[in-house]
């Protein structure tokens, strides 16, 4: 059977008197504001196979990623493991600003920090704990080798591991792990490569290698199983020059943000995301001026927007990309609220159009349900799509797994919830000085999506497809077909979305 070949062409333009549908320009000239659901891309040419797609796309003026995914800085969502999870796919995680600002910088340095096998976070305890403890620990999280330090606290003096086989078969589980745990242990050195670890490991015969610093501090923790698991991920998203993964981090308008953005900087950051509800406002006009002009190797994204005008103010103040989206969250009420925000599709159309003049990339911030949004999104001039629902429910998303009606679910909130304001977001909505807290968002759960290292691989290659159906094998020939017209669209009537769901079954699982 003949192969399709990358040397194929993939932009033979169809003659204009063979086009149906229409231009984009032609569908968002007129009528109504349309979502993701209200339109549908025409099928292309295909000449090439899906694994030949390229999915590489600007980040910012200065970023480029090799997955066009970046991950919301929302408190549900984005912490150190999300984003190094993340940038070894080749996407991005933003780092969440509803903590102390010396709580988010730790977050980055963990990121900045981390390397490809090492885990940076292990489960400690201290001698006093008790047995009682490690069950405790392997209830709610599946294992029971923990390390032991002085302190019980990663940094402390490495004192001693416990493995099941130290408790297995103890009775009395209130016994302090000081009685039980095994002291005698083989370690490697701060600064040891992931080869001269797998030796080590080789050598002893043990399942877990503690890594220590000069003064025998624990730093990191090696296991064999996670070694063995380990690959080289070709695609991920480092800064070249020190060869550190990248992570963005996201910071508020007011006055005493400045500390913040100071603390992030010095953590190394790669990429500073001005986080407002309506990016349009002095305060961050203000912040915007002032991050490019005190950090002017640090990228800004600022936003959100959702109209040309808005996004005009900013690129002219130095924003070096753009994230587009109000309201259109699946946890977000600020258009139910406050009557404000815009239909998303139609926003990021009509921004993406103006940046692109400008050679500012846009984010699409909200409003992805499915990996068709993704591809929708990219074919109306988006860069990248900033997610949260679909990466909320991960193992890498913070917080804990709780089970309801044989659900396994995690929390997921918008920053506009009062719950999430009550921690800091309010400042996020110009309201953290107000006396009464105007909710733009809701509480919830999500469904467990298991890891990001399975997860985001099953949207890529849906994104592949996507873009192999039009025909077009990059995100930058679809930009091109886009800007030409070649990229055709057609509106649908709620009946033909209907006809494009599921339908006429009695009974169905979709997984």
């Amino acid at each position: 059977m003949a192969t399709l070949s990358s040397t194929s062409s993939a932009t033979t333009h169809t003659p204009a008197e063979l086009l149906d549908g229409c231009s984009a320009e032609q569908l968002f000239s007129k009528g109504p504001g349309l979502t993701y659901d209200d339109f549908i891309l025409l099928p292309g040419q295909i000449n090439f196979s899906a694994d030949e797609t390229e999915l590489a796309s600007r980040l910012s003026r200065n970023i480029t990623l090799n997955v066009p995914i970046v991950s919301s800085p929302m408190d549900t969502v984005t912490e150190a493991a999300m984003a190094i999870a993340l940038a070894l796919q080749g996407a991005i995680g933003i780092i969440h600003s509803n903590a102390h600002i010396d709580e988010q910088a730790a977050e980055v340095r963990t990121v900045k920090r981390f390397k490809n096998g090492f885990i940076t976070h292990p489960m400690v305890l201290s001698p006093r704990h008790t047995i009682a403890d490690v069950d405790a620990i392997k209830a709610k999280y599946g294992f029971s080798s923990v390390v032991i330090t002085e302190s019980g606290e990663l940094g402390s003096k490495l004192a001693g591991m416990i493995t099941n086989r130290d408790v297995d078969f103890i009775a009395d589980r209130s016994l302090p792990l000081a009685n039980v745990m095994t002291t005698e242990l083989i370690t490697a050195r701060e600064g040891c490569t992931l080869e001269e670890a797998n030796q080590i490991l080789r050598q002893s015969k043990k399942g877990k290698l503690p890594i220590v610093n000069a003064h025998g501090e624990l730093v990191a923790l090696i296991s064999r199983k996670d070694l063995l698991k380990s690959r080289d991920y070709p695609l991920a998203t480092k800064d070249v020059a020190n060869n550190q993964l990248r992570v963005g981090a996201s910071v508020g308008t007011r006055d005493d943000d400045r500390d913040r953005v100071a603390a992030l900087a010095e953590a190394g950051v790669d990429l500073i995301v001005i986080d407002s509800s309506q990016g349009d406002s002095i305060y961050q006009h203000r912040m915007l001026s002032w991050i490019k002009a005190t950090y002017p190797h640090i990228d800004v994204m600022a936003g959100n927007v959702v109209t040309q005008a808005q996004a005009q103010h900013l690129i002219d103040l130095g924003a070096d990309a753009l994230r587009v989206g109000m309201g259109v969250g699946s946890i977000c009420t600020t258009q139910d609220v406050v009557a404000v925000g815009r239909p998303q599709a139609t926003a990021v159309y009509r921004v993406s159009a103006l940046a692109r003049l400008h050679g500012v990339p846009v984010v699409a911030d909200g409003g992805i349900a499915c990996i068709g949004h993704i591809g929708k999104a990219l074919s109306l001039g988006a860069s990248a799509v900033m997610m949260g629902s679909m990466l909320a429910g991960t193992e890498e998303s913070p917080g804990d797994y709780f089970y309801k009606d044989g659900v396994r679910l995690k929390k997921y909130r918008g920053m506009g919830s009062l719950e999430a304001m009550a921690k800091g977001s309010a400042k996020r909505y110009l309201s953290d000085a107000d006396r009464v807290k105007i909710a733009q968002g809701v509480s919830g759960a999500v469904m467990d999506k298991g890891s990001v290292h399975r997860f985001v691989p099953y949207l890529l290659q849906g994104l592949r497809h996507s873009l192999q159906d039009v025909g077009q094998p990059s995100i930058s020939k679809l930009h091109a077909a886009l800007m030409s017209g070649q990229l055709r669209f057609e509106q649908r009537s709620p009946a033909a979305q209907l006809e494009g769901g599921v339908h006429h079954l009695y009974t169905y699982e979709k997984n």
